[in-house]
């Protein structure tokens, strides 16, 4: 049975969520999909609302199912961004007002912190049991280890995920929903080793779990198979997403704090299938792990029109989905 595929809203928060629902939907004129991946800014779906109003989730409900449109999960990747990063201006950006509120550091991280607990009771009020989104990172400047970092750094970097996660995910637990982080630089997990050392920080909890999104892990080397290979219990969401490394001998990887899009970048976000990223792999690997749910479509191409490229990622990743053989191709010789 082929996975459903459904089109993340995070790009598409300047229309407003009913226009999104028509452009997106499986009817004559859309892009195809049979739902949307919610983002919460904009007002796709506003956390903050469906705490206080006890009509708002049956309300977004009803407006999905008005463009037969399904709902398996939320996310919240801006807030949680600032739960666990150093805060400054570029915060400002990206956070509601009543999160980033006077700007001062620990005051944005303890409102971030409950409005993630808020997103877990808002997730149940909706009827989805998976919040995809970040965590942020106090550590991730440390990336390149000059001057030369004090093991005990990285220690409070996964110690602060501790402690500021535990009680966010104790409220998750109670709610009976998911936190799926997006493996991602700049947030505390951004590759196998540091996904596996945020799950010990964590006791391995049921709750904390991974949204694979393939696009982050191919520019910096890694083939993304082998992160579905070695977390097969904690794939709680995907993303499906390409990207192209352009390495020319003038171009670097770390992309020379040149913006998306730029050409003298050496990577850069592709519509899906038009990047490097080996989908068909991706899928069998899926297949291997048993998952069963959707494949959103994060759509980030500067160079493309994007409502051509979402129509057309659409098309590509139900052609590049199939589900597993139920039979040995040679049972036939079987005693």
């Amino acid at each position: 049975m082929a996975r459903p595929v459904t089109l993340c809203t995070g790009q598409w928060a300047d229309l407003p969520v009913e226009e999104l629902c028509k452009k997106a939907c499986n009817r004559e004129g859309g892009f195809g999909f049979d739902g949307l991946e919610l983002a919460c800014w904009g007002d796709h779906f506003e956390v903050d609302k469906a705490i206080s109003d006890d009509s708002y989730c049956a309300r977004k409900r009803d407006l999905l199912e008005k463009y037969d449109l399904k709902l398996f999960s939320i996310s919240n990747h801006l807030v949680g961004q600032a739960t666990l990063d150093n805060i400054d201006i570029r915060h400002k950006t990206i956070l509601p007002e009543y999160v980033w509120g006077d700007g001062n550091p620990a005051g944005v991280r303890e409102r971030a912190i409950e409005e993630m607990k808020n997103t877990a009771r808002a997730a149940q009020k909706l009827g989805v049991d998976v919040v995809n989104g970040f965590t942020g990172s106090s550590i991730w400047h440390l990336v390149y280890d000059f001057p030369p970092t004090p093991r005990e750094m990285i220690d409070e970097g996964f110690d602060l995920l501790a402690e500021i996660w535990n009680p966010i995910l104790d409220v998750f637990q109670e709610c009976g929903v998911k936190f799926a982080l997006e493996v991602h630089p700049t947030e505390i997990a951004f590759d196998i080793y540091s996904a596996k050392r945020a799950l010990e920080a964590l006791d391995h909890r049921e709750e904390f779990g991974f949204n694979f999104d393939p696009s982050h892990l191919i520019w910096q080397g890694m083939d993304p198979v082998e992160f579905i290979r070695e977390f097969p219990d904690r794939i709680y969401h995907v993303h499906m997403k390409d990207a192209s490394v352009t390495l020319n001998g003038r171009t670097g990887i770390l992309a020379s704090h040149l913006p998306f899009g730029d050409a003298r970048r050496g990577w850069d976000f592709r519509s899906v299938g038009r990047g490097g990223v080996r989908f068909e792999e991706i899928i069998r690997a899926l297949n291997d792990i048993k998952y069963q749910g959707p494949l959103s479509v994060e759509w980030e191409d500067m160079g493309m029109d994007r409502e051509a490229g979402a129509a057309e990622a659409c098309q590509f990743v139900k052609n590049v989905d199939f589900s597993p053989s139920d039979v040995s191709f040679d049972s036939a010789f079987a005693d």
